[in-house]
């Protein structure tokens, strides 16, 4: 058997990916208690609001202005998965699909042919500490598919499978399967149009917790053509003769089974696998098509459009405090997850 690692892969604040996914970066926000508006009861004299990636005392405003996140901003071409893990996410878009996230949700985007979105970080408790963390992963789409009717899904954490395993030392382990099946788990079932819907795709999104010194096999993948890439962000594992601390990845040789070890404090780590697409990809920004002509359409079509234009009356929208989980499709259907309490923070500006 050869060695399981083919690269090791150090991680900035983007990560570094392999076709078919385009990019994946972890935010961990450590927000202080929220004001009324839901955004930090801190000073923002300091920050560069409007572009604050600073991670000044643990967090950062990104591109908003009152409350953290996203304002409005549009994509073709692609799909983002967001997996929120600590806070919350009031996301809306477009079409009139909205929603509040968090918990170990996923929002899995189609952007297709064109969409505008917005990703707000409300600050909920307004006795703090408020922590955000998520994964934003960007998954291309085939040229077959670039121009597909924009898809809105929510996963419920509480639907999301996990897989837990005790090892021959009674230590315990556990895989959340976003997508890809996993030893006999077949995960939700992704957008209709995505490259995950393909079985010969062989895509997989997995999260992997271990117990100190714990070991996980992964299985071999479907085929020799796919690839595996493991991402350390929580203490450190071993992988054959390598040890990878946080803040590290591997890129691995999938057509054989890997057994990864936790180091003393446990380990979490991402796993993103798949079949390449093998197409060019040409990127600007929030567009990912096959060549120049085909951004160039894509500013053209926005400039044009809009892609159907922004229906909400500020470019940030937030929802009350008290919302909860929920998601409201393009078509009106509602998901309520969480029973609606009252709130122990103002409303913020209703979206």
């Amino acid at each position: 058997m050869t060695d399981p690692v083919a690269q090791i892969i150090p991680l900035g604040f983007q990560w570094a990916t392999v076709d078919p996914f385009l990019f994946c970066v972890h935010h961990l926000d450590r927000y202080p208690a929220a004001n009324e508006h839901l955004g930090p009861a801190a000073s923002l004299e300091a920050r560069d609001l409007g572009m604050d990636f600073s991670g000044s005392d643990g967090w950062s405003m990104y591109h908003g202005s009152i409350v953290p996140g996203f304002p409005q901003h549009p994509h073709r071409g692609f799909e983002t998965v967001t997996f929120a893990r600590q806070g919350f996410i009031d996301h809306s878009d477009s079409l009139g699909a909205t929603a509040r996230f968090g918990r170990g949700d996923v929002q899995w985007l189609t952007a297709g042919a064109g969409i505008v979105h917005c990703e707000m970080f409300p600050l909920l408790d307004r006795t703090g500490p408020n922590p955000c963390e998520l994964f934003q992963i960007w998954l291309n789409l085939p040229a077959s598919d670039k121009m597909v009717d924009p898809y809105f899904t929510m996963m419920w954490g509480e639907d999301i499978p996990t897989i837990s395993a005790t090892d021959d030392h009674g230590r315990t382990s556990a895989i959340t399967v976003i997508a890809g099946v996993l030893e006999g788990v077949t995960p939700l079932a992704a957008p209709p149009n995505s490259w995950a819907s393909r079985p010969d795709a062989d895509l997989a999104i997995w999260h992997l917790t271990l117990e100190p010194f714990a070991t996980r096999t992964l299985p071999a993948a479907a085929g020799p053509a796919t690839a595996r890439t493991l991402y350390v962000f929580e203490g450190s594992v071993g992988i054959g003769e390598h040890n990878l601390e946080a803040s590290s990845g591997a890129l691995l040789h999938a057509e054989q089974p890997v057994t990864v070890a936790a180091g003393p404090y446990g380990a979490e780590a991402l796993i993103l696998q798949g079949r390449p697409i093998g197409e060019p990809v040409a990127q600007y920004g929030p567009f990912v098509m096959n060549d120049k002509a085909g951004i160039e359409q894509a500013f053209l079509d926005y400039r044009r459009t809009g892609f159907g234009g922004w229906p909400w009356p500020t470019d940030d929208p937030v929802h009350p405090a008290a919302a909860g989980r929920f998601a409201r499709h393009a078509d009106g259907t509602v998901e309520q997850r969480d029973r609606v309490a009252t709130p122990t923070a103002a409303t913020s500006t209703p979206a």
